[in-house]
């Protein structure tokens, strides 16, 4: 069975104390999100030595090279929503608490308001608001992304990400153009793609606007 959210949602598997959010902070200058990022990569590092697992096996979970690995753990590269994910699923730790360093709290239910989710950013633009941040134990995370329109990235090479599971995408505003491996699709508002995440997938803003859209990640639940 598979559990399903709106908004970047990642349902998980691991360790119901999880951290939530993907490889981006909330920043107001370049030295805060330096700052951030050389916070997320320590709470990585210690991770990793309190559970005793090597550089090397962490490469191997997260899918990178071993010195792009150290690089991420140096805090040297901008994170991924992937890299970060995987992290968190090995750790069995919630992605919110990787970047944020705080435990989600709430077991019952949350409101998030509009605008209020838990803010993220990326160097290369890419912004996200957790949506479900409070809520602990969860098998899903859901955040709402918006991508800034780049007129480079409309015909140029795409980083494909990959990791088990499935995923949902459904436009709110604007155009989204999404690859799934050699496939192309644009969508618009009220649009919404469905597929299996452990193929090659990645996304851009269309049509010469900055798209928002909700994004689920879903992870196959044990025993399914």
């Amino acid at each position: 069975m598979y559990w399903v959210l709106a908004i970047w949602v990642v349902t998980r598997v691991y360790n119901p104390s999880h951290i939530y959010g993907a490889g981006f902070i909330y920043l107001k200058g370049d030295i805060i999100m330096e700052s951030k990022l050389r916070e997320i990569a320590q709470r990585i590092k210690e991770l990793r030595d309190i559970l005793e697992i090597t550089e090397e096996e962490m490469a191997g979970k997260t899918g990178v090279a071993v010195e792009e690995y150290r690089e991420y753990e140096n805090g040297q590269r901008d994170y991924t929503f992937t890299f970060l994910y995987e992290c968190a699923k090995t750790f069995g730790v919630d992605i919110v608490e990787l970047l944020t360093g705080d435990n989600p709290k709430l077991s019952y239910y949350t409101v998030v308001r509009a605008g209020k989710g838990l803010p993220i950013k990326r160097r290369r633009g890419f912004t996200y608001q957790h949506m479900a941040y409070r809520m602990k134990d969860k098998i899903a995370e859901p955040f709402i992304v918006t991508a800034p329109y780049s007129e480079e990235d409309q015909d140029g090479a795409v980083h494909l990400s990959r990791h088990e599971g499935q995923e949902m995408n459904l436009v709110l505003k604007g155009k989204l153009k999404v690859w799934i491996e050699e496939n192309v699709e644009v969508l618009g508002e009220g649009d919404a793609i469905y597929y299996d995440s452990s193929r090659g997938h990645g996304m851009v803003a269309a049509d010469g606007e900055d798209c928002t859209f909700l994004a689920v990640v879903m992870e196959r639940q044990k025993g399914d």
